[in-house]
């Protein structure tokens, strides 16, 4: 394969890159001074949507997923408190490595870091390189949610095979298959069946009746 040929191949690939910048909804927080003005005009020309503030605003703007923000002489715990519930891409601005400046980029947990004075080479990987991790940070999230449902799913089940082998005087096996001949019949996840009989036991418990005969 040629170079050329190579380069064709991995356009589609580069485009969807440029595209996703120019869907980005970013927000700058520096102040108005010449590096803000390369800044800000560097990423409209990108295609972004952009809105520059400084000093920090009391809320941030709608839907914004990507914040360049200067944080020399910035606690990092100001932005955190803006920050709230969001999860944008922050790419942090420094001009010195002082420890503030550091101790910022650490509780913001930045996606990248950009030194001053600013020109436009490297703004743009720093970008694009923010927006991946913090995507894969989004993606690794989910999955670590999805694995802790399945695992507080298996515990319920497993508590609910125990109490029907215990009712019925079955073994654990014999107990898990009519759980799951239940969850078929009735068109429901075998979750649903475990939750809805240990909700039953524990009711019935608290009106003093049980379900064991002890």
């Amino acid at each position: 394969m040629t170079g050329a040929q190579a380069d064709r191949n991995r356009r589609p690939g580069a485009r969807r890159i440029l595209d996703d910048l120019r869907q980005a909804r970013v927000l700058v927080l520096h102040p108005q001074d010449e590096d803000g003005a390369i800044l800000t005009e560097h990423l409209k020309r990108l295609g972004c949507a952009v809105t520059a503030l400084w000093p920090l605003p009391a809320v941030l703007p709608p839907e914004t997923d990507t914040i360049f923000v200067q944080v020399d002489d910035l606690p990092g715990e100001a932005l955190s408190a803006l920050l709230q519930d969001r999860t944008p891409a922050i790419i942090a601005i420094m001009t010195y490595e002082t420890p503030t400046a550091l101790q910022a980029i650490t509780d913001l947990n930045a996606h990248g870091v950009i030194s001053k004075p600013l020109r436009p080479f490297g703004i743009l990987a720093q970008f694009v390189l923010a927006r991946y991790r913090r995507g894969y940070e989004g993606r690794l999230a989910g999955k670590i949610q999805k694995l802790e449902e399945t695992m507080k799913s298996r515990r319920l089940v497993d508590r609910a095979v125990k109490l029907m082998a215990e009712l019925r005087g079955i073994s654990d096996d014999e107990a898990y298959r009519l759980l799951r001949d239940q969850a078929t019949a009735q068109r429901t996840s075998l979750t649903s069946i475990a939750e809805g009989l240990l909700a039953a036991e524990a009711t019935l418990r608290g009106i003093g009746l049980t379900t064991t005969g002890k």
